[in-house]
């Protein structure tokens, strides 16, 4: 009986161990897939495990980060990826678009946004806009066409500012009865994928591009 439980115990050890190794490196791993579709790609690990990566696409510079968000009061944990071009922008302050604000978000500066601004008509009525300044609001139409950005569910938030664009998207959700029975929290095992990726890359793009359009109409 000692001997079987001391064998049992073991195999238990040696499971755990293997489960922990391969975690550390699919978190470690999760842009394996997206990393060939820059140039001069980068990438370290943060602290939480996760990647992190920089690079060029289509002749802009990215970065892209993943943030694992387990707080209690959350649903579910999720895996959100930060996706930002690092350039300069024509704007005069930070402007911050989230999708169902009301919980502390741990990536986003949007609760300490001074100024609230009514979002256009026909935008998804579970988003809300806050600035740094009013003065930091783009031309309106440019603002009422990032509604196509929320309708899929996937993006929390846009931010516009003068350093850089930045989408927030959900990457990856904690599977429900496993976290509901045993609190297991595991995200990222499967790497971020360049369809999840691409769409938002381009997104990022064409807004920078109708910023600097409208700032040279304006000029």
């Amino acid at each position: 009986m000692t001997l079987g439980l001391a064998v049992l115990a073991l195999w238990l050890l040696a499971r755990l161990v293997r489960a922990g190794r391969a975690r550390v490196a699919a978190r470690a791993g999760y842009f394996a897939a997206v990393a060939g579709l820059f140039l001069d790609s980068r990438q370290r690990v943060e602290p939480s495990g996760f990647a992190r990566m920089s690079g060029v696409w289509n002749g802009a510079r990215f970065d892209v980060q993943a943030v694992p968000d387990t707080l209690t009061f959350r649903k579910l944990p999720v895996l959100w990826v930060l996706i930002t071009l690092t350039e300069p922008m024509p704007v005069a302050g930070e402007v911050h678009i989230m999708a169902r604000p009301g919980q502390d978000s741990i990536f986003s500066r949007f609760d300490q946004m001074p100024v609230t601004v009514a979002l256009p008509p026909g935008f998804p009525a579970f988003c809300a806009l806050r600035c740094s300044t009013a003065a930091a609001l783009p031309d309106a139409a440019l603002v009422a066409a990032q509604g196509a950005l929320f309708a899929s569910g996937v993006v929390k938030e846009l931010v516009i500012a003068p350093q850089a664009l930045r989408l927030v998207i959900l990457a990856d959700e904690a599977e429900r009865g496993g976290y509901l029975l045993f609190r297991d929290a595991e995200l990222g095992q499967v790497p971020l994928s360049p369809d999840q990726l691409i769409p938002h890359l381009r997104a990022l793009l064409h807004l920078s591009a109708d910023l600097a359009a409208k700032e040279t109409t304006h000029a």
